[in-house]
């Protein structure tokens, strides 16, 4: 059984919201992420397909929140859409305040928003198996135009707030599957992103390193003011959130959790 992580209050808090908003606007002012009548359809003609069809969604700094529905309900395209990996058919999305999509791309650099604004948490880690841990988690930092030094330097505070510090000169393959996804957390926190999506990260993990990561999650969104949304279909995990969102037939449904904590 793994111990649970120690707190990130250590880490430095980071007010702004990494180059969202208006200059030295904080977290306060603003949800993290808006989404109003979000679409998505497939193909053209009798072979469309509505994956989405007018989702809305509002999730304040520091929210974390479930994403739950059957599989093909329209999970996984909402997520890419966050995600600015595939483009919406129409509607409007804020990511930290500014407006990401209205009916088109309001942002041109998409590769920079998802390196700089948005963290991925998946199902599995996908750790570079060449790369040690600290430099799967600098990598990130470096490619945004940190030095080496630096990039490493967040890496490693990351790690040791994460309970891997230890583990900072490692493979991935000496790694547990918790340990794993430690490092993973962390990759997805090191650029300070005010989003981060997580999809099924739980999934592999039994239920008392499931309930770490989701603590691991809260502490995250906690310490960092980060809005994070958790896909999942894990049972063991899903009486922790405070607030869902139940996807049906391509529609978001809002909804009371149970709020247990993890």
């Amino acid at each position: 059984m793994e111990r649970p992580p120690r707190s990130l209050r250590s880490l430095p808090p980071e007010g702004v919201l990494s180059g969202f908003g208006r200059p030295g606007a904080t977290e306060l002012d603003m949800p993290a992420i808006e989404v109003r009548g979000l679409s998505k359809r497939y193909g053209e003609g009798d072979a469309a397909v509505d994956a989405l069809k007018g989702v809305d969604m509002r999730i304040a700094p520091g929210e974390v929140v479930g994403l739950i529905g059957p599989s093909g309900s329209g999970k996984s395209t909402l997520l890419k859409c966050l995600g600015a990996v595939i483009e919406p058919t129409g509607g409007y999305m804020a990511l930290g305040g500014r407006t990401a999509f209205d009916g088109g791309w309001k942002i041109r650099d998409l590769r920079s928003l998802r390196r700089d604004n948005i963290g991925f948490v998946f199902q599995a880690p996908y750790l570079i198996p060449f790369l040690d841990v600290t430099d799967n988690v600098a990598l990130l930092p470096m490619l945004a135009g940190k030095s080496n030094r630096e990039a490493r330097r967040q890496a490693v505070e990351l790690l040791e707030a994460l309970d891997v510090g230890h583990r900072a000169k490692a493979a991935p393959s000496e790694l547990s599957g918790g340990e794993q996804q430690r490092v993973a957390i962390a990759r997805a926190l090191v650029n300070r992103p005010p989003v981060v999506l997580a999809d099924e990260p739980t999934a592999p993990l039994d239920s008392e390193r499931a309930l770490n990561v989701v603590r691991i999650l809260n502490r995250m969104a906690e310490q960092y003011r980060t809005a994070i949304i958790v896909v999942t279909h894990d049972e063991k995990i899903i009486p922790t959130f405070r607030r869902l969102y139940r996807i049906r037939d391509g529609r978001t449904f809002e909804e009371a959790g149970e709020g247990r904590g993890p």
